[in-house]
């Protein structure tokens, strides 16, 4: 019986590492065909030989339009007091501008506006029969102001803006008056980005070609795909960005920059 039960014995030792063996190389030789299958699929879709680049340009702009305005206020005991010194001080304000030379098709005067104002008097009292103290409030009126706004627009800004340093000599003759800053546009901006967005155009397809001259490529092919960015229009010499795109209007000189994404074949 020992001699019948030993070569059983043998052949279950070397037939669980022969399995083995076998199932390891199947399973090379199927991981190889998917690798090879995927490659081959790779292989089949079309590459793209496209570049992608960013053009910008940048011009110096000089304001055409100058937009500023003033801010009369008066007071007086009733609505009707108040009303006639503002009146008289808005009269004040628009002989000076036209003294200073403003055309009165510049000037525009706002509708007034006159409003009743208080003093908040404060009362600490004791509760009748008690040591509890009382703190109460009441308003009481001490009268009305009455305001009004002047606003002037001109393309003549150097006239403008020496009237909005000097109104304020008329506060010498009892006029309350207040100057805003003066806001600066270029009127023809919408031609302008027409004409840098172009120029941004020619900035991208240009350093595209400087960077495939560089790397050995024959050039440039046609054009696959382009938009445009943010245009930003800053003071000048600002070098402020946004997202959303700023539009200065604090400044005299600015300087507008458009950026223009493009996408070429190379040949």
């Amino acid at each position: 019986m020992s001699s019948e039960s030993a070569p059983v014995k043998s052949v279950r030792q070397v037939s669980l590492p022969f399995l083995s063996a076998v199932a390891i190389a199947l399973g090379l030789a199927g991981s190889t065909f998917i690798a090879a299958g995927t490659w081959k699929e790779v292989r089949k879709k079309p590459e793209k030989n496209n570049i992608r680049i960013t053009g910008s340009a940048r011009k110096r702009i000089v304001s055409d339009l100058i937009q500023w305005s003033a801010l009369v206020e008066a007071q007086g005991a009733d609505r009707t007091a108040a009303y006639v010194a503002l009146k008289g001080g808005t009269e004040k304000v628009v002989a000076f501008l036209k003294a200073q030379g403003v055309k009165a098709e510049e000037i525009q005067t706002e509708s007034a506006s006159i409003t009743e104002e208080f003093d908040i008097i404060k009362e600490d009292k004791v509760l009748p029969g008690t040591n509890v103290p009382l703190r109460s409030e009441r308003k009481e009126s001490k009268g009305f102001k009455a305001k009004q706004v002047v606003t002037i627009s001109s393309t003549n800004i150097p006239q403008i803006e020496k009237a909005s340093r000097e109104i304020t000599t008329l506060l010498e003759q009892g006029v309350d008056v207040t100057s805003h800053d003066p806001n600066y546009y270029y009127t023809r901006l919408g031609e302008l980005k027409l004409e840098m967005l172009a120029e941004a155009a020619k900035d991208a397809r240009a350093r595209a070609e400087n960077i495939l001259s560089s790397a050995g490529n024959t050039g440039v092919g046609k054009l696959v795909y382009a938009d445009m960015g943010i245009i930003n229009i800053n003071a000048a010499n600002s070098t402020e960005t946004s997202n959303e795109g700023n539009n200065d209007t604090t400044s005299r000189d600015k300087d507008i920059i458009t950026i223009v994404h493009a996408e070429y074949e190379v040949k």
